[in-house]
Formats: structure tokens, C-alpha cells, sequence
């Protein structure tokens, strides 16, 4: 077994969740000015819609419940395998780390599959050290792995992470709570360029640790990547900028 590198040039991705499970060759993205592909987020089982309230606006941002649906990882394999090997950049596999069992099969599932360059795991808010340790040792092998951390935890996770293994960490948005109509506080990840300045103070305080990041949340401008950069971060992710298409342009 052995690791790659994790080179990302130009420093610009998507976040997993933001562009669908491979890339649309046909779609407006010029995949030149991005460094790799992040998949959506994927299960050992698949999972289905999260039921409710699902997308509230607040002032800056906005907040979603999706619950993570996805057909599972032997279905998304079978559908975009071929899809991952002719990818024009390489193609990072997003992971739902919700137990050690469950990552280390998957992880043992991509490892013959071809045009997978990189695994990122993202695991629960409430994961504790021991358990994002555990979790990066059962993605360790020959692919390169970057821990998705929650966001407001990631400066006390991320030292267990490296030095578990880990080439890198990404943010995964924070969550928050916001009433929905008939006053039910709906959970949820918190997106929007609101977002911005804790990411940034995340970003800086993991660089100040020598902790090789990438950065996330609230990225909506040029000047805003270039933040991030500055920051500390060695690549910046972009996630619902794309939804509106606009990130396509404002990168180019």
C-alpha cells in the first residue's frame, strides 16, 4: 500500500454536494480552472431525502437539511466508474463517515477502481478525537485522504486527523438552527457568504498550526478566494455559488 501526493492545481474545487457525482463534461464548467473533482457525499447504503423543512433563507445565507441522499456506494460505482476514469481532472470520492466499518469498506471497494485519485471523509458534528482518528486510519491506504472536519470544531479535530494519517483537511460548513414556519427550529448546514469570516479565522488558526487546509464557507468572490489563500489555505473549495451557475464565471 502506499499514498499519493494530494496535488491540486489551480488551487480550486467544489465542495462535495455542489456538482453531482461526476463531471458533466456537457455542462458550463470549464474543468481547466479547477484542480479536482469532489464527488457527492456517498453511503455504504443508500439513503433517502431528509423529510420537512429542508431550505430556509436567513440575512447572508441560507440554511439546508438534505439528509445526505445518496443510491450507496456499490450503485454510484456501477453508474460513474467509467465516467471517474475519463474525468478531465482527478476526482476526489466523498465519503460519509458514520462508523469506522462502514469507511473502511468503501475504502476497500475504490481501491481498484480506476480514475479515483483521493478520498475525503466527512464525519458528524459530534464526532469525537478518537473517533475522526479511527475514521482516518480506516481510510488510510492507497489513495490520499483529507478529513472534512466541522467547520466550528476543526482547530480541536485536525491534529488527530494529520497525525492519523490525514494529507489534509477541508471545512465542512457549520450548522446552526432557524425557525421554519409555524415556529419549528429546522437543523441544518449553514451556507451563504455570512459564513465567510469564521471561516477565515478557522482557516488562519489551522495555518498557524501547520495544518495543510482547505478552505470553505462563504467563498462568493474572487476577493473572497484570494482571502482564503491568504489566509492560509493551500486550495480553496466552492459550494452554492455553483448551484446558481455563477461560479463558473466569477473563476474563469
Amino acid at each position: 500500500m502506499y499514498t499519493l501526493d494530494l496535488a491540486i492545481d489551480p488551487p480550486l474545487m467544489n465542495a462535495a454536494g455542489s456538482l453531482g457525482f461526476s463531471a458533466d463534461l456537457h455542462s458550463a464548467v470549464d474543468w481547466r480552472n479547477l484542480g479536482a473533482f469532489f464527488t457527492n457525499p456517498v453511503s455504504l447504503m443508500p439513503r433517502t431525502p431528509a423529510h420537512g423543512e429542508r431550505f430556509i433563507e436567513f440575512p447572508g445565507g441560507f440554511l439546508l437539511h438534505t439528509g445526505y441522499p445518496n443510491p450507496g456506494i456499490s450503485q454510484v460505482v456501477r453508474r460513474y466508474a467509467r465516467h471517474w476514469s475519463r474525468s478531465p481532472i482527478p476526482v476526489i470520492v466523498h465519503l460519509l463517515g458514520r462508523s469506522i466499518e462502514e469507511v473502511a469498506k468503501m475504502t476497500r471497494r475504490l481501491e481498484s477502481v480506476e480514475g479515483v485519485t483521493g478520498l475525503e471523509v466527512g464525519v458528524t458534528s459530534d464526532a469525537s478525537i478518537d473517533l475522526v482518528v479511527a475514521l482516518t486510519q480506516a481510510a488510510y491506504g492507497e489513495y490520499p485522504v483529507i478529513m472534512r472536519l466541522p467547520m466550528e470544531r476543526s482547530v480541536e479535530l485536525a491534529p488527530g486527523a494529520i497525525n492519523a494519517g490525514a494529507t489534509a483537511i477541508s471545512l465542512a460548513p457549520p450548522r446552526g438552527v432557524y425557525p421554519a414556519g409555524g415556529g419549528e427550529m429546522v437543523q441544518g448546514r449553514l451556507y451563504g457568504p455570512a459564513i465567510l469570516p469564521v471561516a477565515l479565522r478557522v482557516v488562519h488558526e489551522l495555518s498557524q498550526m501547520s495544518i495543510p487546509t482547505i478552505g470553505a464557507g462563504g467563498v462568493y468572490t474572487q476577493e473572497h478566494k484570494n482571502a482564503m489563500l491568504a489566509a492560509g489555505a493551500f486550495a480553496v473549495q466552492l459550494d452554492s455559488i455553483l448551484w446558481r451557475g455563477a461560479g463558473y464565471r466569477l473563476f474563469a
